[in-house]
């Protein structure tokens, strides 16, 4: 499958934390970070919040580009975000997040995400719930 790399606004959330979005195929959002010393918690670990903001962006990215029509991003809420960590990832580690909407109505999408090693262990999932709020070229 190829990466594209999306012409999107970046945000100060994203130049913070430093991670990349891209996209596979029509339907799947990979967003990656490098794990620095900045980025860990006091156990030297993968900060939780900082997991968790990676689970919801791959879900909100997937579930735009679900409710978009190929040229056109329409911006999203997530209503309701539930994680589930399953191991912690250390400094020095890639860990993509990789998100897939399984279903929806008109304004409303239930999405996916899982959060791995570049050895393919899982770090964290979560289930989204997120809400069409407007339109973005």
């Amino acid at each position: 499958m190829t990466l594209t790399q999306p012409d999107i606004p970046r945000t100060g959330a994203r130049d913070l934390v430093g991670y990349d979005v891209a996209f596979e195929g029509q339907t799947t959002v990979l967003v990656t970070l490098d794990i620095g010393p900045q980025h860990l918690n006091r156990v030297d670990t993968l900060h939780g919040g900082i997991a968790a903001m990676l689970l919801d962006t791959a879900a909100g990215f997937a579930a735009s580009r679900w409710f978009g029509d190929g040229d056109t991003l329409p911006d999203v809420l997530t209503l309701s975000l539930t994680s589930d960590f399953i191991a912690a990832p250390a400094s020095g580690q890639r860990v993509v997040a990789q998100g897939y909407v399984e279903g929806g109505g008109r304004k409303t999408a239930f999405a996916k995400a899982e959060l791995r090693g570049a050895d393919g262990t899982l770090f964290a999932r979560a289930s989204a719930v997120l809400k069409k709020i407007s339109e973005r070229r």
